[in-house]
Formats: structure tokens, C-alpha cells, sequence
């Protein structure tokens, strides 16, 4: 069961941000909000002076989207589920 909200503050790269979250997603947030800055972090020190402050942050989204869609496709169950179905059928008409 939700414990309810928790007013936090996380630090994302040169912001500040006081958010409200479910208790029980505290953890995620604190570790996005690192993720978020390591990355930009990352593209900030290899792009300094040569990309704005807002390409650095597109590049940064992009680059933590492209990691959530690899996850998101290798995680991808459904074809699993459509061969135990198929594989389930077979078994009981079998078994008839």
C-alpha cells in the first residue's frame, strides 16, 4: 500500500528541483536525478564551448531515452508469451 507523498529535493546537474514523490519511489527519483547528472555531466565536459547549454541537455535526453528503449525491447516478453500460448494449445489438443 502507498505510504503517501514525500516533498524531496534532488539536485539535477545545475538545478535545483523540490519535487513531490511517493514514498516508495524516493530511491528512483534520488537515483535519476544522479543518472541525469552524471550524464550531462559527461556531454557537458566533452562538447564545453563547442555545443550550447541546450544541445548538452538534448544529447543527454537522448542518450538516457536510447538506454530506456534498449532496456525497454530486451525486456520485450511478448514473444514469450505468444509461443507458451501457442505451445499451450498444442498441449491441450493433444491431450483431447
Amino acid at each position: 500500500m502507498a505510504e503517501g507523498k514525500l516533498h524531496i529535493h534532488l539536485h539535477l546537474y545545475d538545478t535545483d528541483l523540490s519535487v513531490n514523490v511517493p514514498r516508495e519511489d524516493e530511491v528512483y527519483y534520488r537515483d535519476a536525478a544522479t543518472l541525469i547528472t552524471e550524464v550531462v555531466n559527461t556531454y557537458a565536459n566533452l562538447f564545453r564551448g563547442r555545443k550550447s547549454d541546450k544541445e548538452v541537455l538534448y544529447m543527454a535526453l537522448l542518450d538516457i531515452a536510447l538506454r530506456y528503449q534498449k532496456e525497454k525491447d530486451r525486456n520485450d516478453t511478448e514473444p514469450f508469451h505468444n509461443i507458451l500460448s501457442k505451445l499451450t494449445s498444442e498441449i491441450e489438443d493433444a491431450l483431447k
